[in-house]
């Protein structure tokens, strides 16, 4: 099944670190390669958004090796996998898919399939659940796993609309009382992970505004609606008066990305438009955000004459850490990797739909250091030579064991 075997030893506990129970740190060394090579595998063989059939089968199919029952899906392109007896479950996510991008990367486990790849390390989420979900079920067997825990891998996380609602909508939040996830984040080494409780990512929508006029000669502008410069005043002037209509505390970003009209340089065209996306990190102004901005548009156009369609579409809402889901996580991954090695996560703009679940019930996400200690090359996420220090999988399968271990015996869910 792998494409290559790891070169690098797999990591041990850091010095500080709190052992595994149940033996597990010296499980964890002995499956550390094998758990590699799954994720050079999956690497290998990315699947787009609503398209990871054979990711999740061979997921599915790892985890019954275990002794584990792993229910597919209905659409089959994801799973879920209860580990473990109780009424309070605590739920772990991790995504699929893989981004539509080439990858220009000169290694053995480079994509096989064109204009695919897994360049927001989707690899490593799973990979990462799965070696959780492995070892879980070790402790299980020993009798030493005190409750339920559930894996969840979801389908089409870069896709919108995202695939967490249908996912929720399956049943996979029932009975869960709290849920975690960890993210790729190249900035740090392998070996940090970032925690923060409050705003983690931001609401990530998309807003396209089409113009239409009469169109006419550049010599007699006042006979048209002047597209171009009635699109030149909806690009400039709406995020700035939504800047002084919105809290700047809410963390409000409008950035537009495409616009187009007109050809010729001496004719006013008749028609343009201009697509941008709206980042916010506060629920309350996400949620009247379409209709502020909607409003703003049609107001500014207003005086050039020219007609225009609005179209406000949702994508995710904000990431907002549970106050104490982060401190247990915090406290984990400090157990985990030492205290030293647990550092405070930088608010990102970037949008994840992790939110659609902190909005059913308490839970985190931290980021996972995955850059190679001392390396001068930064892989940023979503670029075509994206990759990781593998030593990552292996802190992030013991941050969330004991993760796992701190939820189930707390009282705080």
């Amino acid at each position: 099944m792998p494409d290559s075997s790891p070169q690098a030893p797999f990591p041990g506990p850091p010095p500080g670190a709190d052992p595994l129970p149940g033996q597990l740190d010296r499980w964890l060394a002995a499956r550390g390669a094998e758990l590699v090579a799954i994720r050079r595998h999956i690497h290998a063989h990315p699947e787009p958004s609503n398209a990871e059939f054979e990711t999740a089968a061979l997921i599915a199919r790892e985890l019954a090796v275990a002794g584990l029952t792993p229910q597919l899906l209905p659409r089959g392109n994801g799973l879920i996998c209860d580990i473990g007896e109780g009424d309070r479950v605590i739920a772990f996510r991790a995504d699929l898919d893989a981004l539509p991008l080439q990858d220009t990367k000169d290694v053995p486990y480079r994509s096989t399939v064109a204009k695919v790849a897994h360049a927001c390390g989707h690899d490593v989420h799973t990979t990462v659940l799965l070696g959780l979900g492995l070892a879980l079920a070790q402790l299980n067997d020993q009798g030493e796993l005190p409750g339920r825990v559930r894996l969840i891998f979801q389908p089409a996380e870069e896709f919108v609309p995202s695939g967490a609602p249908e996912v929720i909508a399956s049943g996979a939040l029932k009975d869960v009382v709290g849920i975690f996830a960890l993210h790729c984040y190249p900035q740090l080494p392998a070996g940090l992970v970032g925690v923060r409780s409050g705003p983690f990512t931001a609401a990530a929508d998309t807003v396209e505004v089409r113009l239409s006029g009469p169109g006419g000669h550049t010599a007699r502008p006042h006979l048209t609606a002047d597209l171009v410069h009635a699109l030149g005043r909806v690009i400039v002037d709406v995020p700035a008066l939504l800047d002084r209509r919105v809290d700047p505390r809410a963390g409000v970003s409008m950035v537009w990305g495409a616009v187009q009209a007109g050809e010729a340089f001496n004719a006013i065209p008749g028609e343009g438009y201009v697509r941008g996306t709206v980042r916010i990190l506060n629920r309350e102004a996400w949620r009247e955000a379409p209709e502020l901005i909607t409003k703003l548009i049609r107001d500014v156009v207003a005086p050039t004459g020219a007609e225009v369609e609005v179209k406000y579409n949702r994508g995710v809402p904000p990431v907002i850490n549970d106050r104490m889901a982060a401190a247990v996580i915090a406290g984990a991954a400090g157990a985990a990797l030492g205290a030293d090695r647990v550092v405070e996560a930088e608010i990102s703009m970037g949008g994840e739909d992790f939110a659609f679940y902190l909005d059913n019930v308490p839970g985190a996400m931290i980021r996972l250091g995955t850059g190679t200690p001392g390396s001068e090359v930064k892989y940023d996420l979503h670029t075509s030579n994206f990759d990781v220090d593998e030593k990552c999988i292996g802190y992030g399968v013991r941050v969330m064991v004991h993760t796992a271990l701190a939820a189930l015996s707390t009282g705080a869910f």
